[in-house]
């Protein structure tokens, strides 16, 4: 297992970082299913392509967080959680946790799409979609 170290000079390139500062913005790292979850979501979305992931997280239909929500402390335990998550998503070692889910709300929203399906998974109040 190789480590890598990300400080402030190199976190606004790596696509872990970017990955991971989506996830932490969308689910608050509330816990480890859910951040596992989020990740599974964001991969199926990319339809298992590394290189698809960057368009799928800066996809405003899917994510509604606003930029300043990117900006996130990187020594912060929940995005460093959200990182590491983030990495093993990349390298394609982590299972699917939402059910093969390529489209997400939380449960105080529902959107106009959100009406006519049916949801597949429920953590912590995120509602993920197949």
């Amino acid at each position: 297992m190789q480590l890598e170290f990300i400080n402030a000079s190199n976190a606004g390139t790596s696509l872990a970082h970017a990955v991971a500062a989506v996830v932490y913005a969308e689910t608050g790292a509330k816990s480890l299913r859910v951040v596992e979850a989020m990740c599974s979501m964001i991969y199926n979305a990319a339809e298992h392509k590394t290189e698809n992931v960057k368009r799928v997280i800066h996809d405003s239909k899917l994510f509604a967080h606003s930029k300043s929500d990117l900006n996130i402390d990187i020594t912060n335990h929940g995005f460093q959680m959200c990182l590491r998550v983030a990495r093993r998503m990349l390298h394609g070692n982590l299972q699917d946790a939402c059910n093969h889910a390529t489209k997400f709300h939380s449960a105080d929203t529902i959107p106009d799409w959100a009406m006519s399906r049916g949801y597949v998974a429920d953590i912590d109040d995120i509602l993920f979609y197949a």
